[in-house]
């Protein structure tokens, strides 16, 4: 069985700065709560559309083996919507490799499963000139080993650490502590 805390994988470079969650996620197919199939709109105007300058970013994809998404500064800026996060998920990409991120959805994307990986502009810089570039990404150590680079840390606290290696969000772990939340309860009469 796969160790869930280790992302190994190529990586999918798309070297553009401040891709916002419309470019993610287009405005139009806001039609739906339901997380099955957004990946079929993920990025959806780059993607299908072989006049687009960002067309080429996606040519030759392969989800089953480029699980590492890789983007220029300030990736996820722009709006709240969380159908960005999960049009990435459901395109097979498990973490996103960036300077950073929008704020909105760096506090989106792991609570819905997807690792963000803050790395220095020098690593960005030797990552871009490296496509389909293999990783491994440990979430236990918050170490990413860039091969040709060296290993770099990445922030990320305990708690989102804990959620996505076990494949649970904040309301699952409390699920998971319900017999200590009514044992307490119950022995301070609450």
């Amino acid at each position: 069985m796969p160790d869930a805390a280790l992302i190994e994988s190529q990586t999918l470079n798309l070297p553009v700065d401040h891709v916002d969650t419309d470019q993610i996620y287009p405005a139009r197919y806001l039609t739906t709560t339901d997380r099955e199939g957004l990946g079929r709109f993920g990025f959806h105007d780059w993607r299908h559309n072989p006049e687009s300058d960002k067309h080429r970013y996606f040519s030759g994809y392969d989800p089953e083996v480029q699980r590492i998404l890789v983007s220029g500064e300030n990736f996820g800026c722009g709006s709240s919507r969380e159908h960005a996060a999960w049009a990435l998920l459901d395109m097979g990409f498990r973490a996103v490799v960036s300077t950073g991120f929008g704020d909105i959805f760096y506090s989106n994307a792991p609570r819905n499963g997807l690792l963000l990986v803050v790395v220095e502009e020098a690593a960005l810089a030797y990552l871009l000139r490296h496509d389909r570039h293999r990783l491994r990404i440990d979430i236990r150590s918050r170490t990413v080993e860039i091969p040709g680079y060296g290993t770099v840390e990445f922030p990320l606290d305990a708690f989102t650490a804990y959620c996505l290696i076990n494949g649970i969000d904040a309301l699952d772990y409390l699920q998971q502590q319900l017999g200590q939340i009514v044992a307490f309860e119950r022995d301070t009469g609450r």
